[in-house]
């Protein structure tokens, strides 16, 4: 038998794992509108460098009245499927102050990590995994000194060319 709660422990809201989820959406907004504030951004495919031979890519896929639909990578590739990695793809609603990441690696999408008929516990897992990931990553690139201010547009020439 568990002890009665105090008075203390039952004023403390009990935060489920979706809400945990869904704060750090919010929290991964925040991070993501401070870092490079993509919701302004019109489509196509901007970097940032700061001298470290690391630069950013961020690609706007698509933007819509309520999301944006992003790419963040680094200008690196993957040596045996010749895409961008490490890769999360974005999207931002605008509306919800939310961040969510999709997924984080061409073709790992949640289907091929968990399944198609996942329990919706392991889905809140994954999803969770995913956007602590994109939290500490955006974390990282700010401490590294990426942000607005080092972000360039890149010419789809130049996109050829690489």
């Amino acid at each position: 038998m568990q002890p009665p709660a105090t008075d203390r422990q039952a004023r403390i809201p009990k935060l489920s794992r979706f809400g945990w989820l869904m704060a750090l959406y919010a929290e991964n907004h925040a991070r993501l509108m401070r870092l490079f504030a993509p919701d302004h951004l019109t489509a196509g495919t901007y970097l940032s460098s700061v001298g470290d031979g690391l630069d950013v890519r961020l690609e706007v896929i698509e933007t819509h009245r309520y999301t944006v639909e992003l790419r963040l990578t680094y200008d690196l590739r993957d040596p045996l499927t010749g895409e961008p990695d490490p890769s999360a793809f974005v999207r931002l609603y605008r509306d919800a102050h939310q961040a969510e990441a999709t997924h984080c690696y061409v073709g790992r999408r949640w289907q091929d990590v968990i399944g198609l008929y996942p329990p919706p516990a392991e889905v809140i897992s994954h999803r969770m995994r995913m956007n602590t990931f994109l939290g500490k990553w955006l974390e990282y690139l700010a401490e590294q000194g990426h942000g607005v201010a080092t972000l360039k547009a890149v010419e789809n020439a130049a996109l050829d060319a690489a």
